[in-house]
């Protein structure tokens, strides 16, 4: 089943094409990565699929809702909790009075927050800033009752915008630790933007989009393979040449070779054994991948 369905969506702007004829899935409780740079379309999108702005053309469907009707906006509003880049609790209120009023908006009884309260704070591990205003939290803190509030309502996919953009590598691993951990247990879908690659890598599906279009999608290691190539990198000894039959590109005194498969490391390495004097072999990675698709020049 699919949490997420959009078809031919299109978003214009007087003459420009922000999203151009998009179409694609995000299964139900599946960890979602949509990539792209700046200008791409993505947060366009984003803001379409959680009401926020209209589409132009194209149909989508959020949580069994199609969006548009008055009916299919908001029992979409109630289906997702969303997590900006920018922070939007209040500065004088601590943190326990913040999510309890983003509780009311959702008409909760006392006793279903309270229900709520102990389930984010199973996560994201509250007690030690819920009393303290949200003016005097540290950046990871704020992120973690940013999140804490996008989830009292318990929805049915949480949208994330770059939430660990600016973040110390200790939070970024607790908040990620947090988000997966969420995603296994209670079958939640996560719809992720982030500019860490890293972070994407951990994604089962991941679009990247480019100029308004889709330009690639599939698994982290599918993508890999498709767009990214293995290096094998050696030093030679001092004096020693490489054979005239092989060729690399030079970069300063390191030698590249570019590889199908890291596999094929092994036989370059027993030719060469006599001349190296150091080696290492490099996985393609998805920044390979992000970095070559958003180079190509579009046929």
């Amino acid at each position: 089943m699919n949490a997420i369905e959009v078809t031919n969506l299109v978003k214009t702007y007087n003459d420009k094409v922000a999203v151009n004829d998009i179409s694609f899935t995000v299964e139900e409780g599946s960890f979602f990565a949509f990539l792209g740079a700046n200008g791409a379309g993505k947060s366009t999108t984003i803001e379409i699929l959680c009401t926020l702005r209209q589409a132009t053309t194209g149909e989508v469907m959020v949580a069994g809702q199609s969006l548009g009707t008055l009916k299919g906006n908001e029992h979409i509003r109630r289906s997702i909790g969303i997590v900006f880049q920018q922070n939007l609790l209040d500065d004088y209120l601590t943190v326990y009075e913040n999510i309890r009023h983003r509780g009311r908006f959702y008409q909760q009884s006392k006793k279903e927050f309270e229900a709520n309260y102990a389930f984010v704070n199973h996560y994201l591990k509250l007690d030690d800033i819920a009393h303290k205003r949200y003016e005097k939290l540290s950046g990871g803190q704020r992120r973690r009752a940013d999140i804490a509030r996008a989830l009292i309502h318990r929805p049915h996919i949480l949208f994330l915008d770059e939430p660990t953009t600016g973040l110390d590598p200790q939070t970024r691993r607790f908040v990620w630790n947090a988000v997966r951990t969420l995603c296994q247990e209670t079958n939640m879908t996560i719809f992720l933007t982030t500019h860490y690659m890293e972070e994407a890598a951990v994604a089962d599906k991941i679009i990247i989009m480019k100029e308004g279009t889709i330009v690639a999608e599939g698994s982290p290691e599918s993508l890999k393979a498709a767009y990214a190539a293995d290096e094998l990198i050696i030093v030679l000894k001092e004096d020693a040449e490489l054979p005239a039959e092989l060729h690399a590109t030079k970069i300063g005194e390191r030698y590249h070779f570019q590889l199908e498969d890291t596999r094929d490391a092994l036989p370059l390495l027993l030719k060469l054994r006599p001349y190296i004097a150091s080696f290492e072999v490099i996985k393609g990675s998805l920044d390979d991948v992000f970095i070559r698709l958003n180079e190509e020049r579009r046929v």
